[in-house]
């Protein structure tokens, strides 16, 4: 079967390479689009977003007990707990869709159930709290108030649904996974400052400026870096005395970050590369847990970044950057396909949605475009609760990750709530 998908995706390639007109201006337009959106996505999401999820998703199968994954989030677990468990992971992480696929790899291989997995998987980008704030001052509080609640009904309907859907399957894996019992290595909170520290650095380094330059999280935004590098030298620390790490490569790692810091203080993606590097030299030549992590997070990442990567490049050329009008399909289509407030409208708006691709807040002012092109507000609503959740480079890692069956339910699951809510909203809001 293997065999057969590369040979799909050889023919595939060379149909493509044999038939698309190069020559043809939008062609090249859109061609010229897609390379510009990886190079957007590896500029701002790739080294501060990406690598790190990698790093908690190697993390959290290594250090991680499974015996509590599975009492919180297992197929057993009290329902209430679990999803509630589920979706304030979410809430807290306020990541994207790509980012938070490596996460949510991490707990769903460690025997989490399909049902909190999922909530999880839809909670991460979906109930951002600054999103859901930005959507309220820019788009109006009614949007922002119905963006909010149907994200958090959202996290545990589609969990509910996943379980439903996949129940008998569900019940066969609660007796093949078996909880390990070994004696844990450290101390609760130890390991609790231990991944707190990385999803802080996680959600410190990638904190959006917000439009006004006042606030707290104005606040909290012109102090990230400094956050970031105190929950840096706290996660040395932890590394240093609880996980064996050598002191000599810990100490040289964060003079050279120190040193890059000083070098390159206008580009704190530089010191966050360098920072980067020491860790894995740390994990490397320290003790066996060490190498054991970083070997499970350069599976995670060989796993997930090259359909990520082909992913984008697609999503760039079909729908081009966004706020912009170049790619193969014009967003001028899209905004005329979604005015008003039909159920066809607010299913191209999810649909559409599902397949963009949104950096965090990106969605934002995309809308606040698109509505002022014509869109209803029941389709927006409907691109707001799918778009952050879902992405064209998602799909294919959540199926690679679930499978082809459980993808395309979750998927589904995603669009038709989207489009009902949306379609709901556009009745009442008028």
């Amino acid at each position: 079967m293997r065999d057969l998908y590369k040979f799909l995706i050889l023919v595939g390639s060379f149909i493509c390479a044999y038939f698309i007109p190069f020559d043809h201006v939008n062609v090249q337009k859109a061609t010229l689009e897609a390379f510009y959106m990886i190079q957007d996505y590896a500029r701002k999401h790739v080294i501060l977003c990406l690598v790190p999820a990698f790093f908690i998703a190697g993390a959290i199968s290594v250090f991680v007990s499974q015996a509590s994954v599975i009492k919180y989030l297992g197929p057993s677990a009290n329902k209430i707990i679990s999803y509630s468990v589920a979706s304030v992971s979410g809430t807290i992480l306020a990541v994207c869709s790509c980012t938070v696929l490596p996460l949510f790899a991490g707990i769903y291989r460690m025997g989490a159930g399909v049902g909190p997995a999922s909530a999880f998987l839809y909670s991460g980008p979906a109930i951002n709290i600054l999103a859901i704030v930005l959507s309220a001052k820019i788009l109006g509080w009614q949007m922002g108030v119905a963006r909010a609640i149907g994200a958090i009904l959202f996290a545990y309907i589609i969990g509910f649904l996943m379980a439903i859907t996949f129940r008998e399957e569900q019940k066969k894996n609660t007796f093949m996974v078996q909880p390990v019992t070994a004696e844990p290595n450290r101390k609760l909170y130890q390991d609790t400052i231990y991944m707190a520290t990385m999803i802080g650095i996680l959600v410190f380094a990638n904190w959006g400026e917000p439009i006004e330059n006042q606030g707290v999280w104005f606040t909290i935004y012109s102090l990230k870096w400094y956050i970031t590098g105190i929950l840096g030298l706290l996660f040395s620390y932890t590394i240093w005395r609880w996980f064996g790490g050598k002191p000599f490569p810990i100490i040289i790692s964060i003079i050279s970050v120190v040193i890059a810091t000083l070098l390159f203080h206008r580009w704190p993606v530089i010191p966050f590369a360098v920072a980067t590097g020491g860790l894995i030299w740390v994990t490397k030549v320290s003790s066996d847990e060490t190498r054991e992590w970083i070997d499970a997070t350069w599976t995670y990442a060989l796993m997930i970044a090259p359909l990520l990567m082909g992913g984008v490049l697609v999503a760039g050329f079909l729908l081009g950057m966004p706020g912009t009008d170049n790619g193969i399909i014009p967003s001028r289509y899209i905004s005329a396909l979604v005015g008003g407030n039909s159920l066809t409208a607010n299913l191209i708006a999810s649909i559409v949605g599902a397949f963009m691709y949104f950096a965090t807040l990106t969605e934002v002012p995309i809308l606040q475009g698109l509505l002022g092109s014509g869109m209803g507000k029941g389709p927006g609503l409907a691109l707001l609760l799918s778009g952050p959740a879902l992405s064209l480079p998602s799909m294919l890692v959540i199926r690679k990750i679930m499978g082809t069956k459980k993808a395309l339910i979750f998927i589904c699951y995603v669009i038709i709530l989207s489009t009902i809510a949306g379609w709901i909203f556009g009745a009442i809001a008028g």
